[in-house]
């Protein structure tokens, strides 16, 4: 796996499904809180018994080294006031949550970046990449699509880390060049 040198300060880890983003996205929240505890903020909801087996499998893989909080709309308050390192997980769940509550989808990925920007603890999110497949064939498909990638732009803009992970290995974007 890559080291963390220089530290980062907030982390974006993009990848399809399976990829194995979350587990990567702990290894380095877990290396900022160097033996301490993290914060993991889950914004999905256990909506059927699929997304509550995914939901057991990611909280069974976690230890004691985290405190767990659900946030899936309220995510800036959720972290604002940390101060121990954070995992989100994921922004794509948050995206849907805010779409189907009819929530300003621009706005909120406004406020999102401006808090990263200003976050000052270790803070690692977690994303789908979604925008490399074919275009959806609806227009509720093709408009999540188009507010993912318009958020992970936002994102990645003021993170100073960003992998894109591919079958467990990470790629890493930001900074270029390091390895």
């Amino acid at each position: 796996m890559t080291t963390l040198s220089p530290p980062f300060s907030r982390a974006l880890i993009l990848g399809g499904a399976r990829s194995g983003k979350s587990a990567r996205a702990e290894t380095l929240t877990l290396a900022a809180a160097a033996g301490g505890t993290a914060v993991y903020l889950a914004t999905s909801e256990a909506g059927d018994a699929e997304m509550q087996t995914r939901i057991a499998g990611h909280r069974a893989r976690r230890g004691a080294e985290w405190t767990t909080r659900e946030a899936p709309l309220a995510l800036v308050e959720a972290f604002a006031t940390e101060t121990r390192p954070v995992l989100v997980d994921c922004l794509t769940l948050w995206l849907s949550n805010l779409m189907a509550a009819g929530r300003d989808v621009a706005g909120e990925g406004d406020r999102l970046a401006d808090a990263v920007a200003a976050h000052a603890s270790p803070l690692v999110l977690v994303s789908n990449e979604v925008g490399m497949g074919i275009v959806p064939d609806n227009a509720l498909a093709r408009a999540f699509r188009d507010h993912a990638g318009r958020l992970h732009q936002k994102i990645a803009a003021v993170c100073d880390r960003v992998e894109l992970v591919v079958a467990g290995l990470p790629l890493v974007l930001k900074p270029q060049g390091l390895q």
